[in-house]
């Protein structure tokens, strides 16, 4: 278990794969609304004792009305106004079938721990024909969130694609579409309301992307 604060307050806890919490820190930060832009991130501290302490140039940290979702391990939850706001626009992006092909099985061969457990889910971000950022994790929200804080950190560019082992539910899509990427995937389904996000943003939605 591992709590993420925002200067110094407690904003949410969760069950993750204690590997690239930085990333996660400011992914579940973004995810739940509260930091929007690369240069609102200051410092990103990991304490051993579980603790993800963010520091950020943010309006306010204060609570959040919540819609509870259905993720799993508490990640599940997104704040009512990601899911009212206009989207931006998505920048143009184009990915063929021999491109995604190679993206799932460079993944899926990156991903050591699912390979010999079965038990992890795998995520990763596809830019200039390479995977750009991998992670995986027990809960496939953290996976992605752990993404999106990678492309923030590093101030990367929200074009290319994201594709994750797990199911696709509304607050994932959600997510990646607020972060500006155009193409999403998954290995396995999308919920309705996933679909109906995708279709209002004007993202590429893909579900069972296998490498056949």
């Amino acid at each position: 278990p591992y709590t993420i604060a925002l200067n110094d307050q407690d904003i949410g806890s969760s069950m993750v794969l204690p590997v690239g919490l930085e990333a996660f820190g400011v992914g579940f930060l973004f995810g739940q609304g509260y930091i929007k832009k690369t240069e609102q991130v200051k410092e990103v501290i990991v304490c051993k004792e579980g603790r993800i302490s963010v520091y950020a140039d943010v309006d306010e940290n204060k609570p959040k009305e919540l819609i509870i979702t259905s993720g799993c391990g508490g990640t599940g939850k997104i704040p009512k106004e990601m899911f009212e706001d206009k989207f931006e626009p998505l920048q143009d992006y184009q990915i063929n079938f021999k491109q995604i092909r190679k993206f799932i099985r460079q993944v899926l061969q990156m991903s050591d721990l699912g390979n010999r457990t079965h038990c992890v889910h795998g995520c990763g971000f596809w830019q200039n024909n390479k995977v750009k950022f991998f992670f995986e994790d027990v809960g496939r929200h953290n996976a992605v969130d752990k993404i999106l804080g990678a492309i923030l950190l590093e101030d990367a560019s929200p074009a290319g694609a994201i594709y994750t082992t797990g199911r696709l539910t509304s607050d994932m899509v959600l997510k990646c579409a607020r972060m500006g990427i155009p193409v999403i995937m998954s290995r396995t389904s999308s919920s309705t309301l996933g679909l109906a996000i995708a279709r209002q943003a004007d993202a590429t939605l893909i579900a069972y992307a296998r490498p056949e």
